[in-house]
């Protein structure tokens, strides 16, 4: 069996369902994290090399080389394995502002075409169960993943919409929820995932910690108040194929 994660950023899936990856992983399940916005872009300027100073960064630095590294150490923590796609994130795409970062798409950014290009071609691979964001937080690359995503699913396929943390854990800062109607016409699901596992991975992305959570210390709060189930919503051939997961 076969599980293709697709993710927007390099954290996001080990933040939002990790514990289920892992718990797929150890049941034999051979999968996959996607990540779609991974480009390392060259002297970076204006708000998108504020993106790397604000984590403690030089602006010299390959900051995107070194969120890869972050990666493929929380990949390894959950047993999976990673796969980058080389698309600039929203500050290289002219989004100039964190309150830009969750605004509406800019109308110049066409970035979900050549996106669905390249999940086209790992979906030809026919996966047993596909994972990807609600883009609960309205987070621009949350939204154009899902935009490029569903504009390619087959008819009938088995997947798991993440409920993408933590912007669902921090609902006065990030209400935004703009497929929601979408959602709801599906099964909430809630699975146990492994706990262990899921903190183990999210610590990999070190230049992340301090800027979301305050720090290691923070991050393993906000998962313990979370819980170990994380949620989803899905049809019935999602849930059954992550129910053979045992």
């Amino acid at each position: 069996m076969r599980a293709l994660a697709v993710s927007p950023h390099l954290d996001d899936a080990a933040f939002s369902c990790g514990g289920t990856l892992a718990r797929l992983a150890r049941a034999g399940w051979e999968v996959t994290v996607c990540t779609a916005f991974t480009r390392s872009v060259a002297h970076p300027t204006g708000f998108a090399l504020a993106c790397q100073t604000d984590k403690g960064l030089p602006p010299g630095a390959d900051y995107m080389a070194i969120r890869r590294a972050e990666d493929a150490a929380a990949c390894a923590a959950l047993g999976v394995r990673p796969h980058w796609l080389d698309m600039p994130e929203a500050p290289h795409r002219g989004y100039g502002s964190a309150a830009a970062l969750f605004g509406p798409p800019r109308g110049d950014d066409a970035v979900a075409v050549p996106l669905a290009a390249l999940l086209r071609g790992l979906l030809d691979a026919a996966p047993d169960l596909v994972l990807a964001p609600q883009a609960v937080g309205g987070h621009v690359d949350h939204v154009q993943l899902v935009r490029a995503l569903r504009g390619i699913l087959p008819a009938g396929a088995a997947v798991l919409w993440w409920t993408d943390f933590p912007y669902a854990a921090r609902p006065r800062s990030h209400p935004a929820r703009p497929f929601a109607a979408d959602m709801a016409a599906l099964r909430e699901a809630a699975l146990a995932g492994d706990a262990a596992a899921r903190l183990a991975a999210c610590a990999c992305y070190a230049t992340q910690l301090g800027f979301q959570f305050g720090g290691a210390t923070g991050l393993a709060a906000a998962l313990e108040a979370a819980g170990p189930v994380e949620r989803f919503r899905a049809a019935g051939a999602a849930l059954a194929a992550a129910e053979r997961a045992g």
